[in-house]
């Protein structure tokens, strides 16, 4: 860790603002084909629980969907620090691990699958639809973790992205491509957040 780093992170610790429980992170399929961006991703893991993240969040856009397989056995297989859990777009199984990724499993595709399944709920008789509320939504994501910070590497912009977990998430946006991503950008986004005064919506 070079200076700047350490200093980064005397900052981070020393704040009195809390850190964030769970953290997303945005990235592409083209990430992902750099040398060295698993390990990359590997050390964001170190990272995280390492300054006291509970639950990460790995969403993967993908544009070609025949890359979905070879994604889905790199990182299935990647080392962390916590149990991995990895869904696809045609697993609708709840991800309930300490890291769960996600991979070109869109926010609207699976908010849509979620209404679906209350409405056959409601037909089958087993729901009244005056007992819809968030809850009842998030029972049917496969995603449930609502995130604290998600960080978008790269490019302003977050993709279809869990639409209804991040609406009250802080959003940082980072130039540093994915292949640059080092401790100090993680360090910088938790800054960043640390002085955020968060309104959930307020």
């Amino acid at each position: 860790m070079g200076l700047y780093d350490r200093y980064l992170a005397m900052r981070v610790r020393r704040s009195d603002a809390d850190l964030p429980e769970t953290v997303a992170l945005v990235i592409t399929e083209r990430d992902l084909l750099g040398d060295g961006a698993y390990r990359t991703l590997e050390r964001f893991f170190d990272w995280a629980v390492q300054y006291g993240t509970d639950t990460v969040v790995v969403y993967v856009s993908v544009l070609d969907e025949e890359a979905i397989p070879t994604l889905q056995r790199e990182l299935e297989s990647v080392t962390a620090p916590r149990e991995i859990a990895v869904r696809v777009p045609d697993d609708e199984t709840t991800a309930d691990a300490p890291i769960q990724i996600s991979i070109g499993l869109g926010g609207q595709s699976e908010f849509a699958t979620a209404v679906q399944k209350l409405a056959e709920d409601v037909d089958a008789g087993s729901l009244d639809p005056n007992d819809i509320d968030e809850a009842a939504v998030e029972e049917h994501l496969v995603f449930p973790t609502d995130p604290d910070l998600v960080i978008k590497t790269g490019a302003e912009r977050l993709s279809d992205f869990m639409i209804w977990q991040s609406v009250y998430s802080e959003l940082y946006f980072t130039d540093v491509n994915w292949q640059n991503f080092r401790l100090r950008d993680y360090l910088r986004a938790l800054r960043d957040y640390q002085e955020r005064q968060r309104r959930f919506g307020r």
